[in-house]
């Protein structure tokens, strides 16, 4: 499949709005036969009409020359795009885009979404197992954690994990920074329950750390930023960015901050050496349903699979069977209650995720027999095949 590539910055009910994806060194790829003109959102797109298909944007001039905006690609019914390979897929921020031939002489490219490298996911509501799609193809999740009110390390612990879940790096920003005196026993703190992943401490408001932080981004990565609601991630998208791209709102009374993010964005980062990555904003949230596996799992708690690696047997529970590595560091208080706590609890989530996607994979199966079943029998009725 040749033709330009695009990423999802913005997924809407009835479209999505797509930019121009970045190339080799975080330097904008070059497209074409597709309307770019200025503006953001509502102001410069390609408009899909009546002649143009779902899935399908207007030709551009050919010199169109003005700087890429957002472009406005409809969905088919059911909200969904169709895909290089396979079924047509519910888009997601961060998606790639690549073009094709209109089906006929003089049609406009298509937009088919190219197979994903990545997918954070999260826990849905009511515990099903269907997972929310957070943002797709992501190579950074930064996990942002306020300073004020007191940060949770159980939440960073699940959050991260839900990183390495996605195949990206995490990184933990503790944010706020200027509303506390001292963030050395914070950064100790996170650091301990994060092993082996940056930490850093940031103030979106005075500008400290941000710098330090856009050290770490390579050119051409897609970062996104995720936390409770009131974390910060907007102010600190603004003050990364360098310009206010995001809304941000003042905090509540008791300091739980306000839900201002209402969507989930992609937006362009220009980094220190001249090149570019891409930032995802999205929704603070409320409570962190963890979509995770027992590798993802053993790479948030690295001291516990450490530890269990060197248990006399290699089916211990960790309880009080003899020679349990595990158990000796609890009574030694090398490992804490608490982070042994966390690290069986994460487990038992992930047991019991796979436990409700095989249910739900054998659900399907169920129906897919069916569906053939009928259709075989309707096929012999209609062609006497199967008569004595």
């Amino acid at each position: 499949m040749t033709g330009s590539s695009w990423r999802i910055s913005r997924v809407d009910r009835t479209r999505v709005l797509v930019v121009p994806d970045l190339g080799a060194g975080g330097v904008p790829a070059a497209v074409d036969r597709v309307a770019r003109t200025g503006g953001r959102f509502g102001d410069g797109e390609a408009t899909i009409g009546a002649r143009n298909g779902p899935g399908e944007a207007a030709p551009a001039p050919a010199a169109a020359t003005a700087p890429a905006a957002p472009v406005g690609v409809g969905l088919r019914p059911g909200g969904v795009l169709p895909a290089v390979v396979g079924d047509d897929v519910t888009p997601a921020v961060g998606d790639r885009l690549v073009t094709a031939p209109g089906h006929r002489p003089g049609d406009p490219d298509r937009f088919l979404v190219a197979p994903r490298t990545g997918e954070l996911l999260r826990d849905t509501v009511d515990r099903t197992s269907r997972s929310q799609v957070v943002a797709a193809n992501v190579d950074v999740v930064l996990v942002v954690e306020p300073l004020d009110p007191s940060p949770s390390i159980g939440r960073v612990e699940r959050l991260v994990t839900l990183a390495w879940r996605s195949g990206a790096s995490p990184v933990v920003v503790l944010t706020k920074t200027d509303l506390v005196h001292d963030t050395a026993h914070w950064l100790a703190d996170l650091a301990a329950a994060a092993p082996g992943v940056p930490v850093r401490a940031v103030s979106a408001t005075t500008g400290d750390g941000v710098a330090e932080l856009l050290r770490l981004v390579e050119p051409g990565a897609t970062l996104v930023a995720v936390g409770r609601s009131g974390a910060g991630k907007s102010t600190l998208v603004n003050a990364l960015v360098g310009e206010d791209v995001m809304a941000t709102g003042e905090r509540r009374g008791d300091g739980k901050g306000r839900h201002t993010t209402t969507h989930r964005e992609l937006v362009d980062l220009a980094l220190p050496d001249g090149g570019r990555a891409w930032l995802i904003d999205t929704p603070g949230l409320r409570a962190v349903g963890l979509v995770a596996d027992e590798e993802s799992v053993e790479a948030t708690f690295a001291e516990v699979a450490d530890l269990a690696a060197g248990c006399r047997f290699g089916d211990c529970r960790h309880e009080r069977e003899p020679g349990c590595a595990v158990v000796a560091a609890l009574e030694e208080g090398t490992l804490s209650e608490r982070r042994y706590a966390a690290y069986r609890a994460q487990l038992r989530e992930a047991h019991h995720a796979a436990v409700r996607a095989d249910a739900r994979l054998a659900a399907a199966q169920r129906t897919d027999w069916k569906r053939r079943t009928v259709a075989m029998r309707e096929h012999h009725r209609v062609t006497g095949k199967g008569r004595r």
